[in-house]
């Protein structure tokens, strides 16, 4: 059954990349749901719910005013330092709309930082990369908002069978070029189909906080990556070339773990979920 197309007005920022689209296809038959594309694309630009949106040029601030969304969706992709004044504009949204939230897509890598460990929910960030700075810089921002308000939704490495991951790994099976796996990274993962699922249900159930959503078991990179291979590939008489590349000599964690706010077990995931989809 449907939920009220009234119950919310929601707005995915980034909702023409992978992510962002497929969260797009799983909500807006149950709720007004807008979304913002970058780029020129007459497929987006017909759809009266998309915007064009450019982090580095426009002012999210009047898409906001103009859909006064009740849920915010953050699947931004794009200059870093646009992006921290994106939200920053965001958040002052929010203070004035306190009956409006946000749900932020994050990384494992706001803990990679840590590598004997995996990490969980209430774990206190830490990183050495560009990219998890930035996205701790925006996670301490919102986590300033009333707690209300405020999702974060941490993912780990995303599969699917559009997922540019894939996509990367059929090209260069096609090509017979090297495809590079990291032997002693271990990691959890998740897919766009779970991962929306996910997200729909927080949205249903109103819940905030801190969320892991990553598979509830551990890989090593180098073998999952494999195992995709074997899922999708059909290569005749070719072997596919695997590069390995060791970055340290001990293992390596960089998974997100839940801990504290388990979703039920309908909507949990383990990898080989993941190779499931992937062979369908």
């Amino acid at each position: 059954m449907k939920e009220r197309e009234d119950k919310h007005r929601i707005l995915i920022l980034g909702a023409s990349g992978f992510l962002g689209n497929a969260l797009y296809r799983e909500l807006c038959s149950y709720f007004k749901t807008f979304g913002t594309f970058n780029r020129s694309n007459t497929f987006f630009e017909k759809n009266r719910h998309f915007f064009q949106y450019n982090v580095e040029e426009d002012d999210v601030f009047e898409i906001l005013e103009a859909v006064k969304p009740t849920i915010i969706i953050s699947a931004l992709r794009g200059d870093f330092s646009a992006q921290v004044i994106a939200h920053t504009h965001i958040c002052e949204y929010l203070k004035s709309h306190r009956t409006s939230k946000i749900i932020f897509l994050s990384s494992a890598n706001v803990f990679d930082g840590y590598s004997k460990y995996p990490s969980y929910e209430q774990d206190k960030t830490l990183s050495h990369s560009v990219y998890g700075h930035f996205k701790i810089k925006i996670e301490n921002m919102l986590m300033r908002l009333p707690k209300r308000q405020v999702a974060l939704v941490r993912l780990p490495m995303v599969f699917g069978a559009q997922s540019p991951r894939i996509q990367e790994i059929k090209d260069l099976l096609n090509v017979h070029e090297a495809i590079e796996v990291f032997p002693n990274l271990v990691m959890n993962v998740t897919s766009d189909y779970k991962l929306t699922q996910q997200i729909h249900y927080i949205i249903n159930r109103n819940k905030t906080g801190i969320f892991h959503l990553g598979s509830t078991d551990l890989v090593h990179h180098d073998e999952f990556i494999e195992d995709i291979i074997k899922t999708i590939g059909n290569f005749g008489n070719f072997q596919p070339i695997i590069k390995r590349v060791y970055t340290t000599n001990d293992e390596r964690y960089l998974a997100v773990l839940p801990q504290s706010n388990l979703l039920p077990k309908h909507l949990q995931v383990k990898s080989e979920d993941i190779l499931t989809e992937l062979a369908v």
